[in-house]
């Protein structure tokens, strides 16, 4: 599993023109699954998300997590976090899992977020549809983070 975590002051998601989510201060998570992702890469990515702190503190050190500041979580899939770019020009998707399997992950990995009580407010994109995804990332703020057999 791969995650793009990008800080935003705020996020949003748009499908055919309607916004299907949006969030204020937070995380927008760019969430890509590989072929062999488990239940239990999800909720271990899940708890190293939430807890970790890239947030800053008055000095402006990484000080504080999403738990601390009380924040959201925005979650878009992104199958092309797994693009294979050594041969070629056009990225191959190999690792990836396949769409349909993808989906369940995501839905499911989503329902985790939700019923965290921890977490103040989770919202989502459409797997598979066109989004466009307007991210105000702060700092800026990216980290890839990966767990299980994603590279």
């Amino acid at each position: 599993m791969k995650v793009l975590i990008q800080r935003s002051t705020k996020s949003s998601v748009t499908v055919n023109n309607q916004v299907v989510g949006s969030i204020g201060e937070g995380l927008t998570l760019f969430v890509g699954f590989a072929k062999n992702d488990t239940l239990q890469i999800l909720e271990k990515m899940k708890e190293k998300i939430i807890n970790m702190r890239i947030f800053s503190n008055d000095r402006g050190k990484f000080d504080y997590s999403l738990l601390d500041i009380t924040g959201e979580l925005l979650l878009i899939p992104q199958f092309t976090l797994f693009a294979d770019t050594s041969h070629g020009r056009r990225p191959e998707f190999f690792k990836a899992m396949s769409p349909d399997e993808a989906t369940k992950m995501f839905d499911t990995f989503y329902e985790m977020c939700k019923e965290d009580i921890r977490i103040n407010n989770v919202q989502k994109g459409i797997f598979g549809a066109d989004m466009k995804v307007n991210v105000y990332n702060d700092g800026p703020v990216s980290i890839m983070v990966e767990i299980g057999d994603a590279s």
